[in-house]
């Protein structure tokens, strides 16, 4: 499906343009050429020229037409060969090479903003291989402008703020990953490896999840998967499986033609110990607290992320989780606002967050939820109707 072009988004990015005196924006973070064009990148080579006026230039290997004219918010486009015989440079270099063509000929040389601290970006289609900056990058655009300047701030900004049609895509994201949790939740079964479970999540959204509701072209899924004592944060899937007294944890990024979520959601066979069972209702208790009473328009992210803790602290679980409790998602699954107790930033109307509270024990084993919220005019919207309460 061609989506329309996001005027509101566009407009929103120009006025932050105007307000930065920038004549272009040069970006070729996957994400931000997706927020910027509606092109997915096959391989991050593609290269985005966002202009105060007119439709963006994209610099796209010349393969990907076809699904370029078919996607892309413009019709301004500059191809490069994936492979040139007579060239032996890598092809990102020749991506670079007619973006600065592009910047030239168009007299869009005297204030530039380049991506020039960022740290994280979304992956590509193809194979999960980044495609990262190199310093010649940087310095070969510096040299062919007047002014090169950080756009990552402005950008950051835009992004943290959804349009109406990227809330929808959300919302896509969001009822394809709860069906493949129902599905994971029916079939998941005693002594299955863990990593059968995350298979079982991933291939149902990417068999599924292509062509769903005629809507989405591509769309993948990441899993991390845990059983009982397995349970530990920032580890991988283990060798372990699933068991019948505790719960499976599932840790889900999912995304659909770009747009991500972020889920923690978890399964059970048979009856949970009573220990666990004191942790799930803490978790729940925490978890419908903090999004009732902490997760609005105009609310505090220092007071949600103390909020949470404090509450999990009083539940027998001091210094815990080890984790951020909430944080953006949309054109990423982790992206800005963060809430931490230091920060000044409130909740606005069109954020998107992830809200996790987690406890953990010693030695292994504990507990995580996690759905993502928009925040609206009268307080929030979960958008994943897989329930938090799991237990059968």
């Amino acid at each position: 499906m061609a989506w329309p072009v996001d005027e509101i988004r566009w407009q929103r990015v120009r006025a932050a343009m105007a307000a930065e005196d920038l004549d272009a924006l040069v970006v070729r973070a996957p994400d931000n050429v997706h927020y910027l064009t509606n092109y997915w990148a096959m391989k991050a080579w593609e290269i985005a020229i966002f202009t105060r006026e007119g439709p963006p230039v994209l610099v796209v290997v010349e393969p990907q037409e076809a699904e370029v004219r078919r996607n892309a918010w413009t019709d301004d486009l500059v191809f490069f060969k994936g492979f040139n015989p007579d060239d032996a440079r890598p092809s990102y270099l020749r991506a670079l090479e007619a973006a600065i063509g592009v910047l030239r000929d168009r007299g869009l040389t005297r204030r530039v903003g380049v991506e020039t601290s960022n740290a994280v970006q979304s992956p590509e289609r193809m194979t999960g291989e980044p495609t990262v900056y190199w310093k010649g990058y940087f310095d070969d655009l510096e040299a062919a402008v007047d002014e090169m300047v950080d756009c990552t701030p402005l950008l950051t900004a835009a992004r943290m703020i959804k349009t109406d049609q990227e809330v929808e895509r959300m919302r896509i994201t969001n009822d394809l990953s709860a069906e493949a949790v129902q599905f994971v939740r029916d079939n998941i079964a005693v002594g299955m490896k863990d990593a059968e479970v995350g298979a079982m999540y991933e291939g149902y959204v990417h068999s599924n999840g292509i062509g769903y509701r005629d809507t989405i072209e591509m769309a993948r899924a990441f899993t991390l998967v845990w059983s009982g004592e397995s349970i530990q944060t920032f580890t991988a899937t283990k060798n372990t499986v699933v068991q019948e007294d505790a719960p499976t944890l599932m840790e889900i990024w999912t995304c659909a033609d770009g747009y991500w979520n972020d889920l923690t959601k978890n399964a059970a066979v048979g009856t949970l110990t009573p220990a666990y069972n004191d942790l799930v209702d803490l978790l729940i208790d925490v978890f419908d607290e903090a999004v009732r009473d902490h997760v609005g328009p105009g609310e505090s992210l220092a007071e949600l992320d103390g909020f949470i803790r404090a509450r999990i602290s009083e539940g027998g679980y001091g210094g815990q989780p080890s984790h951020y409790v909430c944080h953006g998602v949309g054109s990423r699954a982790h992206e800005p606002p963060w809430a931490h107790p230091k920060s000044t930033q409130l909740m606005e109307v069109g954020m998107v967050l992830a809200v996790e509270p987690g406890a953990y024990w010693e030695g292994g084993g504990g507990l995580r939820l996690e759905d993502n919220f928009l925040i609206t005019a009268d307080g929030s919207e979960k958008l994943c109707s897989a329930p938090e309460e799991f237990r059968k």
